[in-house]
């Protein structure tokens, strides 16, 4: 091979990077115990890692997203798996499996969602479905007006209403339910005549979510300052 063709197959390699990847996504565990992050990829986009990835307290693992991903991260606790990946985990479980490979969480839960240059970058924190330990999200190397980190480490389990207490079986509360899955009821649902911002609105229970996470989606139609968007970023995501 001569010189100048090893310089074009360097080019033709650094293309292909460039064209495939999108964004890395740096997760982060600083919890006391060990965190299994759950991947799932938005139809059509590919789950990565399988879906499933065990981080130790103080690690940080890279997952690189090809270009136009989208899809969401949360964090399953108290999880124990066999040798084959069957198990369970007491919070943000999805269907006992190690790699959920698309399977979705089981509530309660906080989930961090993205989606990828479109033509920026979407990103917001949901606490619709619940919460179970702190997460955030912190773009690096970004640019944008409304490009900035999204903290949410506030332990709300601490203060979760006792109506919406998720507990182990000792009794201690690992987790705090949404309003919706609690009681049901379209008011706090958003759903049937409450399907619309006009009539569905922030409730005593959502705004206690609101308070330990300012940026975060408390409900349905949680609309202010809870989406953002960058060009050009890497994204830690942080559990704790």
């Amino acid at each position: 091979m001569s010189t100048w063709q090893f310089y074009l197959l360097l080019v033709c390699i650094f293309l292909s990077i460039g064209l495939n990847s999108a964004s890395r996504f740096r997760l982060q565990n600083r919890c006391n115990g060990t965190v299994w992050a759950g991947i799932q990829g938005g139809t059509g986009h590919p789950h990565m890692k399988n879906g499933g990835i065990q981080i130790r307290s103080g690690d940080t693992i890279a997952v690189d997203a090809p270009k136009k991903w989208s899809g969401r991260f949360w964090g399953r606790q108290d999880c124990f798996f066999d040798n084959k990946g069957k198990g369970s985990c007491l919070t943000g479980d999805c269907d006992g499996l190690l790699q959920c490979g698309g399977k979705g969480w089981t509530p309660p839960v906080s989930v961090a969602h993205f989606k990828l240059d479109s033509p920026v970058d979407y990103y917001y924190v949901s606490l619709v479905d619940g919460y179970n330990l702190p997460i955030s999200i912190i773009p690096t190397a970004g640019s944008g007006n409304n490009c900035k980190p999204i903290r949410c480490f506030s332990d709300l389990n601490i203060i979760c209403p006792h109506d919406l207490q998720f507990v182990n079986q000792q009794g201690k509360v690992v987790a705090c339910n949404s309003a919706c899955q609690a009681f049901n009821l379209p008011e706090y649902c958003c759903s049937g005549s409450f399907n619309s911002s006009v009539t569905c609105k922030a409730s005593q229970f959502s705004q206690v979510f609101k308070s330990a996470c300012p940026n975060a989606y408390s409900y349905a139609f949680d609309n202010n300052s809870t989406t953002f968007t960058c060009k050009g970023a890497d994204y830690f995501i942080r559990f704790c």
